[in-house]
């Protein structure tokens, strides 16, 4: 698909484009969904939080120990925050992270009950969460859908794809929501993730096998992008 043919593209007919990338990457990768490990909504709260700027898989690995010292909400509210943030330094930005998380544990105790909130209003009280991490919480923990969680992934495909011309989150969220039908709004993040992971990287996308390549603007166009020899 060329630039001026995107240029030209009408609504409908991006609507229509999205509908298809989807479709393809539901197919590609039919079990795509969080990987993140936890097993209680505070716990995926705590994960998602530490993500940020970190991979999955480095996250998994300190939670694993992480969730085995800090119990209960209540652990988390009579944390020592240097312990903490020494605890959570492998994820990197710690402190912030540390101050964060705590905080989120204190509010959580003291406004909810000790529940993780269950709407998008009320979870963008808590501190260290933004759309991002309130879509994939709610989303994960209650099945509540308000929203397309947009990571790093979600951002540089949706740009690639010629959805969004953003860099804002919220903007790129916004276009995306009025592409993708709701009932594929949740599973948008994780078809990208997974895709952005598999196949579009950020410095060396495969388009040469990439199962986008004749509906993506930006397919082959990409300076770091491999084809075959």
């Amino acid at each position: 698909m060329a630039k001026s043919d995107l240029k030209q593209e009408s609504f409908v007919k991006k609507k229509t484009r999205a509908a298809e990338v989807i479709r393809r990457l539901k197919h590609a990768f039919p079990k795509a969904g969080i990987v993140l490990r936890y097993s209680n909504n505070w716990e995926l709260l705590v994960a998602v939080i530490l993500s940020a700027q970190c991979t999955d898989k480095k996250v998994n690995e300190v939670t694993d120990k992480l969730f085995r010292k800090y119990r209960t909400l209540k652990d988390y509210v009579r944390a020592d925050p240097s312990e903490f943030a020494h605890d959570i330094r492998p994820t990197g930005f710690y402190r912030n992270k540390a101050k964060n998380i705590l905080s989120a544990a204190k509010l959580i105790e003291k406004k909810f009950s000790g529940k993780v909130p269950r709407t998008m209003v009320d979870l963008l009280e808590v501190p260290g969460v933004a759309r991002k991490t309130a879509n994939v919480v709610l989303g994960n923990a209650y099945g509540v859908v308000e929203g397309i969680a947009v990571d790093t992934h979600v951002r540089r495909l949706s740009q690639r794809l010629g959805f969004t011309r953003f860099d804002d989150p919220v903007k790129i969220e916004q276009d995306l929501m009025g592409l993708i039908p709701r009932r594929d709004w949740f599973k948008t993040t994780y078809l990208l993730i997974e895709h952005g992971r598999a196949t579009c990287q950020a410095k060396k996308p495969a388009c040469f096998r990439c199962v986008l390549s004749d509906i993506c603007p930006a397919a082959f166009t990409f300076p770091g992008s491999t084809q075959p020899s």
